[in-house]
């Protein structure tokens, strides 16, 4: 269609110049009515208005045919009733009827007219092509390897779940799936909006249309087609685009109207000019013709879709995925965001946070080190924290694991264990007090200490790893003026340590999963709009509660049933980047009803020839003119949405 406008624009372009050469009134204009007359000379002009009309003008012809079959009536409308009025008015003055042409002022309106489709198609494709990126990034062909180590390259589309494909460096990841062999860097950044390399090894998933980078991988086929992330990420950008939110269903009703309004200022405006005021005929269809081109309301049809196409767009290529429009919308009246904490707000691992010396020859760094050098040999989650947080380690003899209370093994001949506050306890083991080591006991973290033969030499407290863009988020939002909450079925201690380590306002501990609800509505029953943040699975329930619901979460875990808006990241920024495009979509949509409707307000009464005593007054030509200005400031004004 954009290249359909873009060839009949230029065909009437090229048109519309010997039609305004062999117009009387340019002709008068400037001045070479004698050098430019010639015997037919209106007959040429009408044949060539005639081709202009039924073929330019088609896109208008057959779009009137469709409202009129649909009792839809809309721009379309307007424009050929506009442009028809104009033709055959001068087709009957050509052939004898007593007036004036108006063959310029249907060349000009129709070539205008098409200027200003093919601007607005051009804007509306732009703001597609990152749904159309989506699709590109698919290869078509994989190579897919056999249990005896065979290699065939296939269509992607035949490749099934349970088979192996081997993605060279450089190539694209053919389908989701699981690494069973190499190593390498992998570029989301089309799919998730993450700039930096993700690695990727062993039993580590992958994401069909993610770019490999320097090292071979082996991937068993997951997911394929239309269970894809990719497939699933298209559907919910499309179903989004299609959907309609409030502001754009009050836009289309008053187009409708503004239909209405410009029929009936058009019927009014021939009554009064000809029949009241004894004007010309001419002169009052030239009037007519200008309130109806500058009534046209294609501005304000497209006033409110194109934001939310470029915003949809905009949103899916930094990886935040709009599942219902309405909630969306929404979210700029959003006052407070309760976060579930694990995996949401931290990594849902541990990490060590405090490291407490309890013997002079022994400084934090080494007291890390010596139980790191222990912890290396166990699979415990609490010993493998502390063994990833220590690259350099020494070596171990005799390791053995203690059931339940932590491990021990010698290290440079002496013995060494590393257990729980209650092994030590138990097992009557005295330690030095510390201020520092009380406040960690207090504290609600877990805590480990370090014996060296029988002397209990220093304490290492773990906790999971708050996420470092968590404290960014909260305080970016606390700026915004929004209430920022945690819920969490941690302890007291630990939940009070985490809101205070991020900023968060208020937190609600100790919460089992099917509570999550009632804290919901807690915080809604005091009046506040809320969003709630989760992974989108786990709380289901509360993000079905909310007034918001927004999961968040990287891969094909990411299409949340319950939620209404998906950060494909596992970024808690990302909230803020929603709230902020919410509200500057929200703006952009009010500037562009203003731009679209604001005209019409001193346009119509002068196209209707008001001021025509104080020699205001406009053409269809400029009516025309000024119609297409306006839907292209709102075509532009839309693309320069932002995201931040």
């Amino acid at each position: 269609m954009v290249a359909d406008f873009r060839r009949r624009f230029w065909i009437a372009l090229i048109i519309t110049i010997p039609i305004l050469a062999l117009s009387p009134m340019i002709q008068q204009f400037l001045g070479i009515r004698e050098v430019m007359q010639f015997p037919g000379d209106q007959f040429v002009l009408f044949l060539l208005s005639a081709f202009l009309y039924f073929w330019c003008g088609k896109p208008f012809l057959t779009g009137i045919a469709n409202e009129i079959r649909k009792r839809d009536f809309g721009m379309m409308t307007l424009i050929a009733i506009a442009i028809s009025v104009a033709f055959f008015y001068s087709a009957a003055v050509t052939f004898g009827l007593p007036g004036e042409t108006l063959y310029w002022e249907l060349a000009t309106l129709i070539t205008i007219m098409l200027l200003g489709h093919w601007l607005e198609m051009r804007s509306v494709s732009g703001a597609s092509r990152a749904l159309e990126s989506l699709v590109k990034l698919m290869p078509s062909v994989a190579h897919r390897v056999d249990q005896s180590g065979n290699m065939q390259d296939v269509p992607v589309a035949g490749l099934s779940p349970g088979e192996t494909v081997l993605v060279r460096p450089g190539e694209k990841i053919p389908v989701d799936g699981m690494v069973t062999d190499g190593q390498s860097s992998v570029n989301e950044a089309m799919i998730t909006g993450e700039s930096l390399p993700v690695n990727k090894k062993k039993d580590m998933e992958v994401v069909g249309g993610a770019v490999n980078g320097e090292g071979s991988l082996k991937v068993k086929v997951t997911k394929t087609g239309k269970d894809s992330y990719l497939s699933q990420m298209v559907k919910l950008v499309e179903e989004s685009q299609q959907g309609k939110s409030k502001t754009q269903v009050l836009a289309n009703r008053a187009a409708v109207w503004l239909t209405i309004v410009a029929l009936l200022g058009g019927t009014v405006t021939i009554l009064i000019w000809f029949f009241i005021a004894g004007a010309p005929f001419p002169f009052a269809i030239e009037r007519t013709v200008t309130v109806m081109v500058i009534a046209c309301p294609h501005a304000l049809g497209l006033a409110i879709p194109l934001v939310i196409a470029v915003s949809t767009s905009l949103s899916a290529s930094k990886g935040l995925l709009i599942k219902k429009r309405p909630a969306f919308e929404q979210a700029k009246k959003i006052q407070a965001v309760l976060f579930d904490k694990t995996g949401t707000l931290t990594e849902g691992k541990f990490g060590v946070t405090d490291i407490v010396s309890l013997d002079k020859n022994f400084d934090e760094q080494k007291v890390l080190l010596w139980a790191a050098s222990v912890e290396e040999h166990s699979e415990h989650p609490i010993a493998r924290a502390i063994a990833d947080s220590v690259k350099e380690k020494k070596s171990v003899s005799q390791f053995e694991a203690i059931s339940g209370r932590g491990a021990k093994g010698k290290v440079e001949g002496k013995q060494v264990l590393v257990v729980s506050p209650a092994y030590v306890k138990d097992a009557g083991i005295n330690y030095r007090e510390n201020p520092a080591l009380t406040k960690l006991l207090e504290s609600g973290k877990t805590v480990v200490f370090l014996i060296i033969e029988k002397n209990v030499s220093g304490a290492i407290a773990l906790m999971d790893i708050i996420r470092p863009e968590s404290r960014e988020a909260i305080s970016r939002l606390n700026a915004m003026g929004i209430k920022t909450m945690m819920i969490t079925g941690d302890n007291k201690r630990v939940a009070s340590w985490a809101a205070q380590e991020m900023g968060i306002d208020e937190f609600f501990a100790e919460v089992l999963p099917e509570q999550k609800v009632e804290k919901i509505k807690e915080v809604q029953n005091r009046g506040l709009f809320t969003a709630m943040v989760g992974d989108g699975i786990n709380d289901a329930p509360a993000l079905a509660t909310a007034d918001i619901g927004i999961a968040i979460g990287a891969g094909t875990e990411v299409a949340a049933e319950t939620a209404d808006i998906i950060l494909v990241r596992n970024d808690p920024r990302d909230v803020v980047s929603v709230l902020n495009l919410s509200r500057a979509t929200y703006r952009k949509m009010i500037q562009n009803l203003f731009w679209a409707t604001g005209y019409n307000v001193f346009a119509i009464p002068l196209a209707a020839g008001v001021l025509y005593g104080w020699g205001i007054i406009l053409s269809p030509a400029v009516g025309a003119a000024l119609m297409s200005l306006s839907t292209i400031i709102v075509a532009v004004n839309a693309k320069y949405l932002k995201v931040e």
